[in-house]
């Protein structure tokens, strides 16, 4: 079989309920480059946030509706549509009374990828969209040309003709995609190659992380595994075959040669050893901080599993240009203050963005978005430990309100709970301010030459475009 979909796949049209979104957007993609009808509606065109990215869709000939059910008009159509959306949603509706198939976004995405002769899964609760882009980028460089899955834009692929590269369509038996343990889909896939980077705390507990991880691992021909990971090695035994990367970890098959590795503020290198015969090999990344390094070494032993020669991997990823949102520098003000715009948002995230500023001089002003009520309650202690642990005296935190797109998601818990945390774990100033353009205000009065402002959060597109007019407005 290769990664191409199946007749059924692209014979009829397809309908995406929330188009936009990071999960969506890339699966609308692919099937749109096999040549499947595609049409859709999302509630941020509705409100008119990131007009420009539904005018590409449209320039694709992708069909787009106000989310008001107009758009579901024959049985014959297929409704992909999150778990999350709810009963009321008019698409929803429509859709039931046509009696209209439906697919979640994750069913979707597991027949697309069980489909293809040689899967590679990226899986773990921090890094898996920039694994995904790096591994991608190795196997497209290599010549595999594979199909690429991923929930960020992939900065090697952003042409004038695809300003939102968060896909890639292949046509090969190659495909690659992160694969997601957070509403349990993880459980969907039947990959050849498994790559597991970390299990931490997220959207559920450790005792199903550990299940759902396990069994991910234990569907694979070949696992690739994260040992300077406690809770990934404890998985090692899960795994049919292994490969394991570590940046500490002596007993890891792929390694970095200690005192090697050399940080700067937006670069890294390293020499990496294949302690099986003792290769050795020089990595330079263009991005930043030593969970970059651990990305790399988990692309790099994942697409070994699938067949790459360390060395070819390796080279490939001295032209990978990173993602998106994460670690994504937008520029200095004529002032000398940098605006970083950043996907962290949730304590693994948060604590390695953060870790990479502090290894560097300067002021850490962190503003940071909570992407929703209920993960707020979730991880809330413990990104205000977070935060209070790795920022100082100097640094400052704000954060405004959740991020609330509408729905019945229970609103009476807040920012101020973990601004109020964070007061009380560490020295770092905390502030709650409830609107963005708020926070903006206080960041533009207190900034001064050599701060590093980052944007943090997840689930909200426009938060760039914030970030772009924060460093406008600086002085």
């Amino acid at each position: 079989m290769t990664a191409s979909p199946s007749v059924d796949l692209t014979a009829h049209p397809w309908f995406f309920c929330g188009i936009g979104g990071s999960g969506m957007l890339p699966l609308a993609l692919i099937l749109r480059g096999h040549g499947a009808a595609i049409a859709g509606s999302d509630r941020s065109r509705d409100q008119g946030r990131t007009p420009e990215k539904f005018a590409w869709l449209e320039s694709l000939g992708v069909t787009l509706f106000p989310q008001d059910g107009s758009g579901i008009t024959s049985a014959a159509q297929t409704l992909v549509a999150s778990a999350a959306v709810e009963d009321t949603v008019p698409e929803v509706q429509r859709a039931k009374a046509l009696a209209c198939p439906r697919m979640s976004r994750a069913e979707l995405l597991a027949t697309l990828f069980n489909a293809a002769e040689t899967g590679i899964a990226i899986g773990g609760t921090s890094g898996k969209s920039t694994v995904t882009g790096m591994a991608g980028w190795i196997m497209t460089q290599t010549g595999r040309n594979p199909t690429i899955m991923n929930g960020a834009v992939m900065k090697n692929f952003v042409a004038p003709d695809a300003p939102f590269a968060s896909a890639r369509v292949g046509n090969s038996g190659f495909f690659v995609s992160e694969v997601d343990e957070s509403d349990g889909s993880i459980a969907l896939y039947r990959p050849k190659v498994a790559v597991l980077g970390n299990v931490s705390l997220d959207h559920k507990s450790l005792e199903e992380l550990r299940d759902l991880f396990g069994n991910f691992l234990g569907s694979a021909e070949i696992a690739a595994i994260n040992l300077d990971d406690a809770e990934s090695t404890a998985l090692t035994p899960r795994a049919r075959a292994l490969i394991s990367f570590a940046i500490d970890n002596p007993q890891a098959m792929i390694g970095v040669v200690p005192g090697s590795i050399a940080e700067a503020p937006t670069s890294l290198t390293a020499t990496l050893i294949d302690r099986r015969n003792r290769d050795t090999f020089a990595l330079t990344l263009h991005i930043p901080g030593r969970h970059n390094l651990a990305n790399a070494l988990a692309a790099i032993a994942g697409s070994h599993a699938a067949g790459v020669p360390i060395a070819e991997a390796v080279a490939a990823l001295g032209s990978f240009l990173g993602l998106a949102r994460r670690f994504d520098i937008l520029g200095t003000s004529p002032g000398g203050v940098t605006v970083i715009d950043d996907f962290g948002h949730n304590p693994d995230k948060v604590s390695a963005t953060l870790a990479t500023l502090k290894a560097h001089p300067g002021r850490v002003i962190a503003f940071f978005q909570p992407h929703g009520y209920g993960p707020l309650r979730q991880m809330g202690a413990e990104l205000a430990q977070v935060f209070a642990a790795k920022l100082g005296a100097e640094d400052q935190v704000l954060l405004c309100d959740p991020v609330y797109f509408g729905g019945t998601v229970d609103r009476s818990e807040g920012s101020e709970r973990i601004v109020r945390l964070i007061a009380e774990a560490g020295e770092v100033t905390a502030v709650h301010l409830p609107t963005r353009d708020e926070c903006a205000a206080y960041i533009a009065g207190i900034a001064r030459t050599g701060d590093r402002v980052v944007i943090m959060g997840a689930r909200d597109d426009t938060l760039t475009a914030f970030g772009q007019e924060l460093l406008k407005g600086l002085k």
